[in-house]
């Protein structure tokens, strides 16, 4: 299936189904992947107005304000989903719109945070991708430098609930780890679950670059995680579209 008709199929189906935030984010990224950074920029601003929790889309949506030379529009997008992701705790897209907002110039909010009694504990593990104390593993989760990194950024916690929101991937997606291209898939959502950049997993492995889904597969899986991996949503439809 070519882009063109890619669009025409997410246009029908927003136009049949117009609360439908996941048809609309994906229009977005359709739209966005072709240089129509306008059209996109809108579109997720759709998606966001049906589901105002969606920190992935104000993420993306700067992005593409940013691209189509837009910098206020972009920096107020920014500023916006930076504070939905915060409150939300969507470490990911919170950090990655705090990127996009250092690179326009712009400040980044200010956000309260509310003190523990957990976090004030001598001793407690703080987990680097939740910021919150948790139990630190015993041991690294694989062999080499990108287990021994997530066993220092990555409370015991997190980690599992990565493995048991992957196990959904693997299901929904019909993933088949024994291929290296559905591997792929599933080591680039545990990177992203994790913030193990592109730039951080070159430094741990001598300047490898790490395995890359397709555009689409990378797509869904943005998806999911920009949801906090609430699958029931999509009601067993993210197969169609990779």
């Amino acid at each position: 299936m070519d882009q063109d008709e890619r669009i025409r199929r997410f246009e029908a189906l927003v136009a049949e189904e117009p609360d439908n935030d996941i048809a609309i984010f994906s229009l977005a990224g359709e739209y966005n992947k072709v240089g129509r950074y306008a059209d996109a920029a809108a579109t997720y601003q759709k998606a966001i107005d049906v589901n105002p929790n969606l920190s992935k889309a104000y993420q993306l949506a700067g992005a593409a304000l940013m691209a189509d030379q837009r910098a206020d529009d972009a920096a107020e997008m920014l500023d916006r989903g930076y504070r939905v992701a915060a409150e939300r705790g969507d470490l990911m897209p919170r950090n990655a719109m705090g990127d996009l907002l250092e690179k326009l110039g712009r400040p980044i909010p200010e956000i309260a945070t509310k003190p523990t009694a957990a976090t004030a504990t001598s001793g407690s593990f703080m987990c680097q991708v939740t910021k919150k104390p948790g139990t630190e593993m015993a041991k690294p989760p694989f062999r080499g430098p990108i287990g021994a990194w997530i066993q220092g950024r990555a409370s015991q916690e997190t980690f599992d609930a990565f493995i048991a929101l992957g196990t959904k991937i693997i299901n929904e997606l019909k993933l088949d780890l024994s291929r290296d291209e559905d591997d792929a898939v599933y080591d680039y959502a545990m990177r992203m679950y994790l913030g193990l950049t592109d730039e951080v997993y070159a430094e741990l492995l001598g300047g490898a670059a790490p395995p890359q889904p397709s555009p689409e597969y990378r797509g869904v899986i943005d998806q999911i995680l920009g949801r906090q991996g609430d699958l029931e949503q999509f009601q067993g439809k993210l197969s169609d579209q990779v």
